[in-house]
Order: C-alpha cells, then sequence, then structure tokens
C-alpha cells in the first residue's frame, strides 16, 4: 500500500516537466489526469497512484476504456516497452483491475485522512445546515444512498451555490455506505459533506483519476462490497 500524499496542498508546479506524454494516446497532458506505471526491480509493471516510485515509468490517461482497448489489441506491452526503452519487462494480466482498485483503495484514505484532519461533516441534518450557511465545498454520496435523499441535497446544493456565485461540486462515490463508514470510522455514513475548499480539490483530484479508470459493469468497489439496503434504510448519515 502506498503512502498518502500529505495533507497539506502542494504548491502549484510550474516546472516545464509538470506534463508528461500518454504512452497509450501519445499526447502530452498535465501529470493530474495521468497515472503512472513504474518498472520493479524483477521487471513487473505496477501502478505506481503516487508518482514517486523510483526507477523508470510511463504513464497512461486515466481512461479506462482506452486502457482496455490497448489491452484487447495487445498494444500495451510494445507501448510499455517503447517508454521503458526495454523488453525485459512483465505486464500482469490483471494491471487493469490492479489500478482501479488501487485508485478505490486511495481515494477511501484520502476520505480518511480528510476526516481526521476535521474537514469532513456527516449525516443529512448536518449536511443541510452546513450547505445553508455557506460552508461546503464539495458533497459526495455513497453509491447506495437512496435517491430522494440524494437528489435533495443536491438540489441544495445546487441553489446555494448559485446563491454564492460557486458552484457547489456534488456526486455519488463508486462504493457503498459500508466501504464508505470503514474507511470513515464510523457508522452507516451515507452523505459526506467537505467544508475545506483544499481538501475538496485533494478529493477531486483522486475521485476524478477513478471515475476516469472505474468500470461501471464492475459493481461498486472499495473495502466492502455492495451490500443490498431497504428501502426504508436509515439514512440520517
Amino acid at each position: 500500500m502506498e503512502p498518502n500524499d500529505r495533507l497539506t496542498p502542494a504548491a502549484p508546479d510550474t516546472r516545464k516537466d509538470s506534463q508528461r506524454r500518454c504512452l497509450l494516446m501519445g499526447d502530452a497532458m498535465p501529470r493530474a489526469g495521468l497515472i503512472r506505471l513504474a518498472l520493479a526491480p524483477d521487471g513487473g509493471i505496477v501502478p505506481d497512484l503516487s508518482g514517486k516510485l523510483p526507477g523508470r515509468g510511463g504513464w497512461i490517461s486515466a481512461d479506462r476504456a482506452l486502457f482496455d482497448t490497448v489491452v484487447a489489441r495487445k498494444r500495451l506491452h510494445g507501448a510499455l516497452a517503447r517508454a521503458l526503452k526495454t523488453n525485459a519487462i512483465r505486464v500482469p494480466d490483471d494491471l487493469g483491475d490492479m489500478i482501479e482498485s488501487g485508485l478505490s483503495q486511495r481515494l477511501l484514505q484520502r476520505l480518511g485522512l480528510e476526516n481526521r484532519a476535521g474537514n469532513l461533516i456527516f449525516g443529512a441534518d448536518r449536511v443541510r445546515e452546513a450547505l445553508a450557511k455557506g460552508k461546503v465545498a464539495m458533497l459526495l454520496h455513497a453509491a447506495d444512498a437512496r435517491p430522494d435523499g440524494a437528489d435533495r441535497l443536491d438540489g441544495m446544493a445546487r441553489a446555494v451555490g448559485e446563491s454564492l456565485d460557486a458552484a457547489i461540486p456534488h456526486q455519488r462515490l463508486p462504493f457503498d455506505r459500508a466501504a464508505l463508514s470503514a474507511a470513515l470510522g464510523r457508522d452507516n455514513v451515507v452523505h459526506v459533506a467537505i467544508t475545506d475548499a483544499a481538501a475538496a480539490g485533494r478529493v477531486l483530484a483522486d475521485l476524478e483519476k477513478l471515475a476516469g479508470f472505474h468500470r461501471p459493469d464492475a459493481g461498486i468497489t472499495g473495502q466492502a462490497g455492495a451490500t443490498e439496503v431497504a428501502p426504508n434504510a436509515d439514512e440520517r448519515h
């Protein structure tokens, strides 16, 4: 498991190397939207989601459909070999799933860190109160949140954002309340508000990568599997 980045926001990167070339498309792109694949000492290719592992590596877009297409056409090994300047590499058959799982765990860990830093609020009532006071920078829902509860909070977020002339991002997470609750060390967490703008930016960066690499047909990801929720399940949290 990789260490998480520090919670303080990183300084803007103005270096020329703040962009990398996606080995799947050949285009130069900002590092923020790319995933690094590192060459391990034994020749294996491993996801380097922090972008900090030593040694050679290559970068790919956070685009699962593109990745799967390249794999299906048997072009991934060649693209990596050219980028790493060696044919002595071993690409795991489940590399795509490894990346998605790692991104999911990274996001859960990020939310856990932000919670410990005091940047999260839980519970529909507390979230509504924070929204009314203009103290919410981002709104998240577990994948199995009831549509009516999530829609009401999203509508309030849109209204508050319009009144403040500042959009409040709001979306569902790709994992259920069981995984979210385990990551945050609480019971039955369904709705989460992020109160700090910098924290929201860090979470959004991880969430966008996961969203780009998550296969919709793969089900809910996270530390816990999908759970069946009764129609009258309590969503006070």
